[in-house]
């Protein structure tokens, strides 16, 4: 049976190319898209998909659900990298991509009634409340569902290795010199609870006792939180010797904070962020941070779901953890070649 490899491999072309071509997607251009058109006609391409999705009783069409508390969308800079890869993945293996907006949820139609309309052969939950009872509803239904950075006993969950990998960076930071380590945190979900296990567990490898009062609340992807944690922690008064933001994209409100009140990064105080998106690399001072491997992520995600879709029988329902790079910037001193640098103390 022809597939969208055998029609890629003919044109010269990648499969997510042909799958835009074959799904009247504007976003490629008009002569690509008659010579794969063209080509699937005369492999019998079409047909074949007809007689397929017929045969198995399939749409071959996967839903995503992405909502995040920002309502950010696909401008996440973490997310739009997993989203992009599920999807390149999703479509090597012939299945489309249908996207599930948070107006899914709303009304008298929830997310379940909102994939069974759509007529989905699975569920991929990128991003969510994982507490919403329609949540819940869609992760006990008959649909096939797999969630990314989030545990359920009874589905298939792909997840960043969280506590390691700020173990990793907080470890880093200790072993420079950093006594007084602050962490604004994110939202009350599992991946926090992660980080928030794997910050505690290398400050107590490190000989560190924790001052909880600089361990605060603040909500990811959000720098005007952070701005404002920020300023709130200076104005405590006490000895800080480095700020872990959130992420990346929430440092950059912590970076203007820092910098209104005259401090030099890393000079006068240190700071690090997570996940490793490119902004990080950008910035000056070029960014401490840990790196997600958002593609491995994607590519998970999407390569379990359609296994469970097409093997529901012989499909383990476990967790797939996925590891990360640390990276070393520029916004961490080391201070112990720098023994001269004095303490700041803010008032």
């Amino acid at each position: 049976m022809i597939s969208m490899k055998d029609i890629a491999k003919r044109c010269g072309v990648s499969v997510a190319t042909v799958s835009k071509a074959l799904n009247g997607r504007q976003d490629i251009g008009e002569a690509t898209k008659e010579k794969i058109e063209r080509a699937a006609a005369e492999m019998g391409y079409l047909a074949n998909a007809s007689a397929r999705a017929l045969k198995t009783n399939r749409t071959y069409n996967i839903g995503v659900l992405f909502v995040d508390a920002q309502n950010s969308g696909f401008a996440h800079e973490y997310f739009s990298f997993v989203l992009e890869s599920l999807k390149t993945e999703a479509e090597s293996h012939g299945y489309d991509i249908t996207f599930l907006n948070r107006g899914a949820g709303n009304g008298n139609a929830g997310y379940l009634q909102h994939c069974r309309y759509k007529g989905v052969d699975g569920v991929i939950i990128a991003s969510a409340d994982f507490s919403d009872p329609q949540i819940r509803e869609l992760v006990d239904s008959e649909v096939p569902v797999v969630t990314i950075d989030h545990v359920f006993n009874n589905r298939v969950a792909v997840v960043s290795d969280n506590v390691n990998g700020m173990e990793q960076l907080t470890r880093y930071i200790a072993e420079r010199g950093h006594r007084k380590i602050a962490y604004i945190y994110g939202e009350k979900t599992s991946v926090t609870e992660n980080r928030l296990t794997g910050f505690y567990r290398a400050l107590e490898s490190a000989g560190i006792t924790p001052d909880d009062d600089l361990v605060v609340p603040g909500t990811y992807h959000d720098p005007e939180t952070s701005f404002r944690q920020t300023n709130a922690l200076l104005a405590k008064g006490k000895e800080i010797d480095c700020i872990l933001y959130p992420d990346d994209y929430s440092y950059l409100g912590g970076m203007r904070a820092l910098q209104e009140k005259g401090l030099r990064i890393p000079e006068d105080i240190s700071a690090a962020g997570y996940d490793g998106i490119p902004l990080a690399s950008v910035i000056s001072p070029r960014l401490t941070t840990f790196r997600q491997d958002t593609d491995a992520l994607g590519r998970e995600a999407a390569a379990k779901l359609v296994e469970i879709i097409e093997h529901p029988k012989t499909t383990l329902l476990d967790r797939t953890v996925v590891q990360g790079t640390l990276v070393e910037g520029e916004s961490v001193l080391n201070k112990i070649k720098s023994p001269e640098k004095e303490q700041i103390i803010f008032r």
